[in-house]
């Protein structure tokens, strides 16, 4: 059996849960699957402006499998390159795939949660006050102890939306997109897990990917 797609199935490897990420959106080539094209040499390209974020991000991925090949590598001078010469520096490097992953917005949220109401008592047995003697201080002072209000809050929430591409350069053309949104961003390397992860999932389910 052919090994097709060696640089997304390693993609299963990485870690992270991807509870907070999610597919909102995605389109596939009906004419071929991702699978089909059996990728040996993919770049990756993080489309950022903050040159950190951009390596750690395309080092996450390609540290997972050695097909990947991190774009600063490669095209150290994007800004002065056209298109052709960057499509010739790709054919030369024998280059059949390219990865790409933008942030397309960054939206707060404020959200107002509810306060909670807790009555505390610690009288006897079962809640129920059955004498003061024997019960230690805590089961008596529960008697008289007042009932508490915990408030309520804003809580302010911030959803980044990356859209991941796919591209074939055997075929020339775009061959899957996807859009995920994830909250509650606080590690740049697990959220590129969770992105990819989620990536993989939702091409299992529209055949890009055979399933599991």
């Amino acid at each position: 059996m052919k090994k097709y797609l060696v640089f997304l199935i390693a993609v299963l490897s990485l870690s992270g849960c991807g509870s907070n990420t999610s597919i909102v959106n995605s389109w596939r080539d009906p004419d071929i699957t991702v699978a089909q094209e059996e990728f040996k040499k993919v770049l990756v390209v993080a489309l950022v402006k903050d040159e950190a974020s951009r390596r750690i991000t395309e080092n996450r991925i390609a540290a997972s499998n050695p097909v990947f090949k991190t774009s600063y590598q490669y095209l150290t001078a994007t800004s002065q390159l056209t298109q052709e010469q960057k499509l010739k520096i790709l054919q030369d490097e024998n280059f059949d795939g390219v990865v790409t992953m933008r942030l397309v917005s960054k939206e707060k949220e404020t959200t107002y949660v509810p306060g909670t109401y807790t009555g505390m008592y610690y009288g006897g047995f079962d809640g129920m006050y059955t004498g003061m003697y024997g019960y230690g201080f805590g089961n008596w002072y529960g008697m008289y102890s007042p009932n508490f209000y915990d408030p309520g809050y804003y809580q302010e929430t911030t959803s980044y939306m990356v859209e991941t591409n796919i591209f074939s350069l055997k075929q020339n053309k775009l061959i899957w997109t996807g859009t995920t949104e994830s909250q509650y961003v606080t590690d740049l390397g697990q959220t590129i897990d969770a992105i990819m992860q989620a990536v993989v999932k939702e091409m299992r389910k529209d055949g890009s990917l055979p399933p599991k």
